[in-house]
């Protein structure tokens, strides 16, 4: 029997068990799917935006894996760190381990003032919003007038939407009770989105950028003047564009001519800025006040340069949406220029040679690049290596309980059984509040929802 651990019960944790399930040369594995935290899922249960249930529901085909016999899911077991287990020593417990630990850190600005009070990451903010029990339940105050929102991905239109989202629409969504009461009482009136290059550049979808427009009490202001400086958008009809680029056009085009909003036409205004480089974050009172950023225009090479002329726009929240990067696990080599761990179609290198029984998947493995799906072609290649490996892989020792020897070296594992408690525990909280599933925010409650204590 080829026991196989896989870190990280995401996307690319889950389609790699499911690989190994599906393959046919080895008949017999056993999985385990390891996770730092005692709930499943990974991003698609923290960084899915809670009014993006299609997406959300994607939990129910990682579910269907996670529930096979030949799977067994295994929290709150901290692999690497201080108080993790080292990976050398997770080796003696399985045939191999393929590590999809995805890229956990968001990439900075690298301007002064970032560190100020009131600049955050939206990674974190999304945390927040979503319930991770890394992030203080009261983590966000939400007394800001004026929000900008840096970058032009989904994820900066995930948080812009949510920062404009009236309370009561989110009410029908598992979002936490302090985050839907902090934004119940948020002042944010305004939030700009803003990329350093134009809107033929950016990285949103057209159905997120037109769920901003379908918000209710909020319009959307794009400056003519700004999508103009875009060649592609100028010369739109002549150029055989992509076409989602094309999509996006058109509806910031349809936008821009709808001119600046009046005092009583909406009670928020979004307002999406391009060829705007963040130069610094300006500070009053010790917080942050705004961003002061350098207009640019293209370069005519597919980048952009500066003009010299500098904007300070007004913030007293900054969040910065600029791209994930992968976290060194430590015991595992570590590429720190690409955020990668140096592998070859899977197999972990070790001073350039494969290391045996060492894999990896997902963003860890190529970088934070792609979607949800683009995962399952990732795992698959690696789950290929692996099985090729089998013969040189079924000569390693391996546990006969690797759960009993995890305990036996202090762990405390939350396994599906636990798992399943913790959901009839957000079932019941959402109840007492006249609301669906509400997500448990903190470490404490998730595990003693998990040992079936009531909170």
């Amino acid at each position: 029997m080829l026991r196989v651990a896989v870190v990280g019960s995401g996307p690319s944790g889950v389609y790699t068990a499911q690989a190994l399930l599906n393959q046919s040369l080895v008949p017999e594995v056993r999985v385990h799917v390891l996770d730092r935290l005692p709930t499943p899922y990974g991003l698609v249960r923290y960084g899915v935006a809670p009014d993006h249930e299609k997406i959300k529901s994607l939990q129910n085909s990682l579910r269907a894996v996670l529930e096979d016999e030949r799977v067994t899911f295994v929290g709150n077991v901290q692999i690497g760190g201080a108080d993790g287990v080292p990976p050398a020593r997770l080796a003696e417990l399985y045939h191999a381990v393929v590590y999809c630990v995805g890229a956990a850190a968001d990439r900075p600005l690298s301007v002064p003032g970032e560190e100020l009070p009131g600049s955050y990451s939206a990674t974190r903010f999304v945390s927040w919003y979503s319930a991770h029990p890394d992030i203080a339940p009261d983590g966000f105050a939400l007394q800001a007038r004026s929000a900008v929102v840096i970058g032009v991905g989904n994820v900066a239109v995930d948080v812009a939407r949510i920062l404009a989202r009236g309370a009561d629409e989110l009410r029908a969504t598992d979002v936490p009770r302090a985050a839907l009461g902090a934004l119940a009482r948020s002042r944010v009136r305004e939030v700009h989105i803003a990329g350093r290059r134009g809107p033929s550049q950016a990285r949103f979808t057209t159905k997120e950028l037109r769920e901003l427009g379908a918000l209710p009490g909020a319009r959307i202001v794009v400056d003519p003047a700004e999508l103009a400086l875009d060649p592609a958008y100028a010369a739109q009809e002549g150029l055989p564009l992509p076409a989602v680029v094309r999509r996006n056009l058109e509806v910031l085009r349809g936008w821009s001519a709808l001119g600046e909003p009046g005092v009583a036409d909406a009670v928020r205004r979004i307002r999406l800025r391009f060829f705007l480089r963040p130069v610094e974050l300006l500070e009053r009172g010790g917080r942050v006040a705004g961003v002061r950023f350098a207009r640019t225009v293209p370069d005519g090479a597919g980048g952009v340069q500066d003009t010299g002329v500098y904007e300070d726009v007004e913030a007293q929240l900054v969040l910065r949406a600029v791209g994930y990067r992968g976290v060194e696990l430590p015991g595992l080599p570590f590429d720190a220029v690409r955020g990668t761990v140096p592998h070859a179609a899977g197999r972990v290198l070790r001073d350039g040679a494969p290391s045996p029984g060492e894999y990896v998947a997902g963003w860890i493995k190529r970088g934070p690049t792609g979607v949800i799906g683009s995962n399952r072609s990732c795992a698959k290649e690696t789950v290929a290596s692996l099985i090729e490996d089998v013969p040189l892989l079924a000569r390693r020792p391996a546990a006969e309980d690797p759960l009993a020897v995890l305990r036996a070296w202090g762990l405390r594992p939350v396994e599906w059984d636990g798992w399943l408690s913790i959901e009839r525990a957000e079932e019941a909280l959402g109840r007492s509040l006249g609301r669906g599933p509400v997500k448990i925010p903190d470490w404490q409650g998730l595990l003693a929802a998990a040992r079936g204590e009531s909170g």
